[in-house]
This record gives structure tokens, C-alpha cells and sequence, in this order.
């Protein structure tokens, strides 16, 4: 399969830049979402040049190739005041999962599909929720502090890491507990309750990658 044009923030990364790829099922709802709230977070927090350590994309394992994200999506991002404009979904393929340092997905049954693509991807891939959880339980100071691009990149390694030493041992309260449902097709409210649901999740774990709390 022909991969497609890369998209605003997907150019030719450093070889020493983390990869953070997030992954629902369209494209176009809760990934797109993720996505551009993880990078609105990591802009807040990080120094000018310091962000350039991680490169954050999505893409769905039924992607629909070339589209907006859903108009709903985009008004949410506004009320976050993350930027929504020049996105365009991607189906995710083969080489999205080998670039990866981390997915993160929506579900669980998203996870087990990135997994079995191969490539080596059960230790780098968690549903956004059950990564939170296990970031949760590490202790930031065992981590390689962030004072440049590169140690912005060693640090999320270090991170990742961790978490999958812990992912046997802090498993989910619920079946429901690591997933976040599709808004698709739903009013501006469900979609704003998804919102939340993603930035709430996302919060320790931009807190983790950069060691920067988010702003009071």
C-alpha cells in the first residue's frame, strides 16, 4: 500500500525524536482530538525548542484517507484552544507503527489491533486510559530530566519503559475502565464529554513526559 503525503507536523523528524502516535478508528473524532490536545499540552508546558523532542500524529485502523476531522471535534479543540485547522485523517499502515515510540489508542480492541500488525508493538502500545494509570504509579524522579530536545526524548524512552514493566501488575478496575467510546454521529455534547475525557487522561501523562505540571 502507497503510504500517504505526510501532514502538517509529520515532516522528516530527527532520528532522535520520540513518536507519538494516537489511534482510534476513523480518524476523524477522538484521535484527531488527542492528538491536537497532546500538542496544545506539550506547547504550554515545554521552552521553545524543547517540544521539538516529540513529534505527536494519529491515524485509524479504518481511516478515512484525506478527511477533516469531524466539524464537532473541531469546535472542541477551539474550546480548548488547541488548533484543529490543517488535519486530515490517515489510515494507519505498517510503517506508522514502526516509527512509533508510543500509541496510544482509544479502545482496547484498537490496541489489539496495532499489536497484530507485528513489529514489535505490545511493549510501546497502551489504550490511552491504561497508559494514564500506569503513569500514575511511576515515580517522576526516576526519570531523565528534560532540559533539551534529546533529553525530552530520552525521558519519554525512560517512560514508556516503566510503564510496561508495571502493565501487568496494575491492571484496569472495569472492563469499561481503558476505553473511550466513539462520538461519532453524536450531538457537540457527547463530544464535549469525550473532550474532557481525553484531557482529563491526557494530564499526567504530558505531566510525565515533560515533568512540567500543568498551569495552575
Amino acid at each position: 500500500m502507497t503510504a500517504p503525503p505526510r501532514r502538517e507536523g509529520g515532516g522528516d523528524a530527527p532520528a532522535d525524536t520520540f513518536r507519538i502516535l494516537h489511534v482510534s478508528t476513523g480518524n476523524v473524532c477522538r484521535s484527531p482530538i488527542t492528538e491536537r490536545l497532546t500538542r496544545h499540552a506539550l506547547a504550554a508546558r515545554l521552552e521553545d525548542g524543547l517540544s521539538n523532542g516529540l513529534l505527536v500524529e494519529s491515524a485509524g485502523t479504518w481511516g478515512h484517507e484525506g478527511a477533516p476531522m469531524e466539524e464537532h471535534a473541531a469546535t472542541v479543540l477551539g474550546e480548548y484552544g488547541a488548533d484543529a485547522s490543517g488535519f486530515l485523517g490517515r489510515e494507519l499502515l505498517d510503517e506508522h507503527v514502526i516509527r512509533a515510540d508510543l500509541v496510544l489508542t482509544a479502545t482496547r480492541d484498537h490496541r489489539a489491533q496495532v499489536i497484530s500488525m507485528g513489529h514489535s508493538a505490545g511493549l510501546r502500545t497502551f489504550t490511552l486510559k491504561e497508559f494514564t494509570r500506569l503513569v500514575r504509579a511511576i515515580d517522576s524522579a526516576t526519570l531523565p530530566a528534560a532540559h533539551s530536545a534529546d533529553s525530552v526524548a530520552e525521558r519519554a524512552r525512560a517512560l514508556v519503559q516503566a510503564a510496561a514493566a508495571l502493565r501487568g501488575w496494575l491492571q484496569a478496575p472495569t472492563a469499561d475502565a481503558d476505553e473511550v467510546y466513539d462520538p461519532y454521529g453524536a450531538p457537540v455534547s457527547y463530544f464535549r464529554l469525550v473532550g474532557a475525557e481525553i484531557s482529563t487522561a491526557l494530564d499526567p501523562v504530558v505531566t510525565a513526559l515533560t515533568g512540567v505540571p500543568a498551569p495552575a
